[in-house]
């Protein structure tokens, strides 16, 4: 007996997204890592997708994990960020996801890149250990109590 159209049809899309890839959260760990790399190049967006032949919500897209970035197009976006495509994938050694911390997720905006930036032109280490300490304090008040 033949199985009507309308089941075969939804049968077939079952069977293709179980086919499908989609995005993990290594993805979104190769994304922000991305994203800190592209801020720290100060390289807008538009100029990365622009040399590697994409649109800058194609970058948007790898950057926010909701696209796998393939490996080819991978090794282009290193090349362009000046990086190791070990920069983007690190410790990952396929047998468990990689996790972001809150503090590289910090580090991939561009706040993160400004203070790190500004801290890095304090030459002098006291001053720097005194500025950290003043944001500390601001933190203890003003912060987000984990």
């Amino acid at each position: 007996m033949a199985m009507p159209k309308r089941e075969n049809d939804m049968r077939k899309k079952v069977k293709q997204k179980a086919n499908t890839r989609s995005v993990t959260p290594t993805d979104s760990v190769i994304g922000q890592r991305m994203r800190a790399r592209r801020l720290e190049q100060h390289i807008s967006q538009a100029e990365l997708g622009d040399k590697i032949g994409v649109s800058f919500q194609q970058i948007q897209k790898y950057e926010k994990g909701v696209n796998r970035v393939g490996s080819v197009r991978l090794a282009q976006i290193a090349n362009v960020l000046d990086a190791n495509v070990a920069y983007f994938i690190g410790d990952f050694d396929g047998k468990k996801e990689l996790k972001q911390s809150p503090l590289h997720a910090f580090l991939a905006t561009r706040d993160g890149v400004d203070i790190n930036q500004a801290m890095l032109k304090l030459g002098n280490p006291e001053l720097r250990r005194s500025v950290i300490n003043f944001v500390r304090k601001l933190g203890n008040v003003y912060g987000v109590h984990a």
